[in-house]
């Protein structure tokens, strides 16, 4: 046995520190809750110098995936971690990875899948892989973790197929325990020896091509072989286990079993539930009642034999899902066991309830009650097959009004807006008259107190002032972020307008669709006329993975308004760095230390992008010009109704990840206009226009200065970022002054 140490680490953790010890090539990835903290930590054992593996922040899931994938071809060992939504945007790689045989390691802290939106821990995300063609096992906790780590990249380089590691979203991702890590590095790069791909991208001297367009009979050979790798995986996990217990001590098998050897009735559980269940079942044992408990360590390959010889003898087989297959009266774990017990003639009566969905906490009394159920069912009562534990049909919906709506009734204050011509007759630029501040007062809050954001938050400053600028009826979408997340509490809402909330990845095709259909219904005759300002709200960081849909929405350029939050980071997971993070900026995944100085790139010019998508109106705004604001805010109303897209900007504080007093947000607000990181201009028609001149521009480190994150940026040390945003933020500025002498 090799010589082990104790830690106590999370679920996370543990991952993080098998990816230290094995030190991977390159890390693609995308933060989302739970899993984020395996990217965080990797990225701060970077910036220490423990690791050298490429940290790879994508915009997005599907180009994480993408970026891995592409690692993994020249013959690199690749890491991902992901959950939830996350991982079902990421789908449509997986396949791919595996359909060409290239193995690599993804850590999944298995999700809710919304909508509606939940970040807590069950198996809804998961489930949707078993078809994909990678290696899936399942830890129980955190130790698992851990050697399933190491154990998993052993058998993905020998079997050549992509393997995931998945584990229970904060039950097992986030909570620590004591467990055993090997004390020296070396041994762990030993037991996996040296990795030789095949093939790779980058052998000049022997070209492949990878991917091939394939017709029949090539397909069904191609996916024949892949099954054959699933069925070969079998016996190298097994051979792999003992391996690992000769090296570790610790025993693998790849069904856990608990008491079952005699059971007349066994509960089945993935992850977590299963060492809860083993109280229940010491419990139930005392009184008198054979029952027993089982785990699978394994989804992908599935032991349909391993698993019905385990339940050959019990009368009763209860199943605990973490999700459902809806319609189908058991989820796809049930459907996998009730397979294997017909194909081996298990006779089991098998009863299946979905229980936990959306992290639903799971006691040892839950588990005693779902062995009562096979109790019960021994004594022939009517016990339902399929059903759900712990949840109740809930009553009839009733749209409850907690406010007055704002509607047209009471948002038309009187704002004129008048088209200045040029020369030609077409439009130059609109005059937005009779609108000043005491009128401005008067427009009643959309978004009113009650919401949880934190103290000195942008984001409702930011909302409120554009929407003081917004008469008549208005429908909000807001991507996930922490807009949504402080705004929208079940069963609660903190809006006075229709509101929707999609992922953010997809917001702006969403609110395309809402203002197509609502036209096209207005030309069917099926619903009145009138008018509706369509307003997509997004930040923290939903003009990264959300540009795509974006930019195709504003190239098609529907009739509505894009309102950007810009708050410098993915704040609602706890801000690891977006793509409009200041370089050099300290975040969760973009450390400080001896061999990292914070965020590795320079800040994205998304006004510009939308620029060359040739919409009629872009603007930025800030909260510490409020005139200023509102009146781009009615600008950009007159723009999405008469001519198509309209697109805003603002830099929006966020005090608990900038660090800094939230009492001062303004005022850090008016350092990023005057130093003119943030310029106030407007681009009409593709005519551009200053809209606030600075009286003396100062410098990029008066802004960043006077924020915790990006504060150590005055030091010498790193005046070299320091003069890199300097000399990009003169370079923008010097641009917009040419534009706007035009």
């Amino acid at each position: 046995m090799l010589s082990q140490k104790m830690v106590f680490a999370s679920g996370n953790e543990a991952a993080v520190h098998a990816a230290r010890q094995i030190d991977y090539h390159v890390m693609g990835y995308y933060p989302i809750t739970p899993s984020t903290q395996v990217a965080e930590g990797l990225d701060l054992l970077k910036s220490k110098g423990d690791v050298s593996t490429v940290m790879i922040a994508a915009e997005g899931e599907h180009s994480a995936a993408g970026i891995c994938y592409g690692s993994a071809l020249t013959g690199a060992r690749v890491l991902n971690a992901t959950s939830a939504n996350g991982l079902l945007y990421a789908l449509e790689q997986l396949p791919v990875q595996s359909g060409t045989r290239v193995p690599m390691v993804m850590n999944v802290a298995c999700r809710t899948v919304s909508a509606p939106l939940c970040i807590k821990g069950d198996h809804s995300d998961i489930m949707y892989t078993l078809n994909c063609g990678w290696l899936i096992f399942f830890a129980k906790d955190n130790q698992e973790v851990y050697d399933f780590n190491i154990i998993g990249l052993k058998v993905a380089e020998k079997i050549k197929l992509p393997v995931i590691i998945a584990y229970d979203g904060f039950f097992t991702s986030h909570q620590k325990k004591k467990m055993q890590i090997f004390e020296n590095d070396s041994d762990v790069r030993e037991y996996l020896g040296e990795y030789k791909a095949d093939f790779t991208c980058i052998d000049c001297e022997a070209p492949i091509t990878i991917g091939s367009y394939m017709n029949e009979p090539d397909i069904i050979n191609n996916k024949y072989q892949l099954n054959i790798a699933m069925e070969e995986a079998k016996g190298v996990i097994a051979c792999e286990f003992d391996r690992y217990n000769e090296l570790t001590d610790r025993n693998y098998n790849i069904i856990h079993k608990y008491m079952t050897d005699d059971a007349e009735v066994i509960f089945i559980v993935l992850g977590s539930a299963f060492d809860t269940s083993k109280d229940a079942v010491d419990k139930m044992r005392e009184k008198g009642y054979k029952v027993g408990v089982l785990t699978l360590q394994l989804l992908r390959p599935f032991f349909a034999r391993e698993l019905s010889g385990a339940c050959r003898n019990a009368k009763v087989v209860v199943i605990g899902e973490r999700q459902d297959s809806y319609g189908s009266n058991g989820g796809n774990l049930s459907k996998e066991i009730k397979s294997a017990f017909y194909d081996h003639d298990v006779r089991a009566k098998v009863i299946t309830r979905v229980f936990g969905l959306g992290g639903k906490e799971f006691y040892k009394e839950d588990a005693e009650n779902m062995l009562w159920l096979g109790i019960e069912s021994l004594e022939f009562k009517d016990i339902y097959k399929f059903d759900y534990y712990g949840a109740y049909r809930g009553e009839a919906y009733e749209n409850k009004k907690y406010f007055e709506p704002v509607t047209e009734k009471n948002s038309t204050l009187g704002y004129e807006t008048e088209e200045i011509k040029n020369d030609n007759g077409d439009t130059d630029h609109i005059a937005v008259k009779n609108i000043n501040i005491k009128k401005a007062t008067e427009m009643p809050k959309r978004l009113v107190a009650g919401h949880s954001a934190c103290s000195g938050c942008g984001i409702p400053v930011n909302v409120n002032l554009l929407l003081k600028g917004i008469e008549g009826n208005v429908v909000l979408i807001f991507n996930t972020g922490c807009g949504m997340v402080v705004t929208t509490g079940y069963p609660s809402t903190s809006f006075r307008v229709n509101y929707i909330h999609n992922l953010f990845q997809n917001t702006a095709a969403t609110l395309s669709g809402v203002v197509e259909g609502y036209k096209e219904r207005q030309r069917r005759g099926e619903i009145p006329r009138g008018k509706i300002t369509f307003i997509m709200v997004c930040g923290d960081g939903g003009m990264d993975i959300g540009l795509g849909s974006a930019l195709g929405t504003a190239a098609r350029n529907h009739n509505m308004i894009i309102f950007e939050y810009d708050n410098g980071g993915y704040m609602n997971t706890g801000y690891q760095y977006s793509y409009t993070t200041p370089m050099g900026a300290r975040s969760a995944t973009s450390h400080v230390g001896k061999a990292e100085s914070g965020k590795p790139f320079i800040h994205k010019d998304t006004p510009m992008l939308f620029k060359a998508a040739g919409i009629p109106y872009i603007a930025t705004v800030a909260e510490n010009q409020p005139m200023d604001f509102i009146k781009k805010a009615k600008k950009a109303q007159y723009y999405a109704d008469n001519h198509g897209l309209a697109y805003i900007k603002a830099l929006s504080a966020c005090p608990l990840n900038w660090n800094d007093p939230p009492r001062h947000e303004r005022a850090v607000i008016a350092k990023a206009v005057e130093c003119c990181y943030h310029p106030l201009y407007e681009i009409e028609n593709g005519k551009t226009r200053i809209t606030y001149m600075p009286k003396e521009k100062t410098g990029v480190l008066d802004f960043l200065g006077a924020m915790g994150r990006t504060k150590h940026l005055v030091k010498e040390e790193y005046k070299h970022i320091a003069d890199a945003i300097q000399t990009e933020v003169d370079r923008r500025w010097e641009s917009l002054l040419r534009e706007n002498e035009k």
